[in-house]
């Protein structure tokens, strides 16, 4: 079997049925995170400010939502056969959580430079770690070749409708939170690798909200998505590595994820590691809560932005808690 085929980046574009739908494939499979509120980040930014704690998530990040959603899909022969995937680590532990439960085998192409919790945590779960070099090596190339190889389902970590419609699941839990508030939705701030949150997130908010802002948040010098928005087309970052945000460091767009994307946000934001660093802290000190550099952007965002929407009502996505507890304590100390 040529597993290139069952890669689902060639989906058509999953739309709101698509992520409905989801939400009662995973439903009990992942956790409804909670919306969290802090009267100092009001205060800061004059907004009615709304944190959504994927960091609390089985997992430690929003990932588990779409690898559940992906491989609950997978014909009987494709789970006899098993998957493969590449990442930075959290869509490696979602993949690995999901397909423990599924009893299906899953190797992962994962950066010899990712924080050693997140291979740990996914040998855990029973996958084999492959590792590879950011600098010189091709991870999905790596991937491919494996799924060709060994007659693997290729799970793609953000480019999948599957996926996609997975992690939108989050926007409609934060729908529902704020509905039985009674609050409508002005912005919403999300970190942004290859784009899978921001799509879904994007599918499900404009369903409900659709004159709120949605805006990607990226680290310096890997703002391949503003960059493609500016442009109108897919453009690709020169690095691959070079900012503390390990997690959203993609290479580029994906196709689907760009064609969603760039129908639903006008724009991008960029912040510098060391306002990530200072959001690290903030949600730590002000949440209590553990959050990796790369899930924190978008809190940085909001951070540099002052009160620059103050009146509104904002939902910050708080992506991943999979923190290396060394970079973790010394951004706490400011190191």
């Amino acid at each position: 079997m040529n597993t290139l085929t069952t890669n689902i980046s060639i989906m058509s574009v999953p739309d709101i049925d698509d992520v409905r739908a989801a939400a009662k494939r995973i439903e009990g499979k992942v956790v409804h995170t909670p919306l969290l509120k802090s009267d100092a980040l009001d205060r800061l930014t004059g907004a009615n400010v709304f944190v959504k704690a994927e960091c609390l998530q089985t997992t430690g990040s929003f990932k588990l939502r779409g690898a559940t959603n992906a491989l609950a899909q997978l014909s009987k022969e494709q789970r006899d056969h098993g998957v493969v995937a590449c990442s930075s680590g959290n869509h490696a532990q979602g993949i690995a959580e999901a397909a423990s439960r599924l009893g299906v085998s899953a190797t992962i192409v994962m950066p010899a430079d990712c924080p050693p919790l997140k291979i740990a945590r996914t040998k855990r779960a029973g996958a084999k770690v492959v590792l590879f070099d950011r600098d010189t090596d091709d991870r999905e190339e790596i991937a491919n070749d494996l799924a060709a190889k060994e007659g693997r389902t290729f799970i793609h970590p953000f480019n999948n409708a599957n996926v996609i419609a997975g992690q939108g699941t989050c926007g409609l839990e934060i729908i529902e939170d704020l509905k039985a508030a009674g609050l409508s939705l002005d912005r919403v701030l999300t970190p942004c690798g290859g784009g899978g949150l921001t799509s879904g997130l994007a599918i499900a908010i404009h369903h409900t909200f659709p004159d709120a802002g949605i805006y990607p948040v990226e680290p310096e010098g890997f703002d391949d998505f503003k960059r493609s928005l500016e442009l109108g087309k897919i453009v690709a970052n020169e690095n691959f590595t070079g900012s503390i945000c390990d997690s959203i460091m993609t290479p580029s767009p994906g196709d689907l994820t760009f064609e969603i994307v760039s129908k639903h946000c006008s724009n991008g934001l960029v912040v510098s590691d060391e306002t990530v660093c200072k959001a690290v802290r903030f949600a730590f000190e002000e949440f209590k809560l553990v959050v990796e550099p790369g899930a924190a952007t978008g809190l940085a965002a909001l951070l540099d932005a002052g009160e620059k929407y103050k009146g509104e009502t904002i939902v910050i996505i708080l992506s991943g808690g999979n923190a290396d507890p060394e970079i973790f304590a010394n951004i706490l100390l400011g190191k």
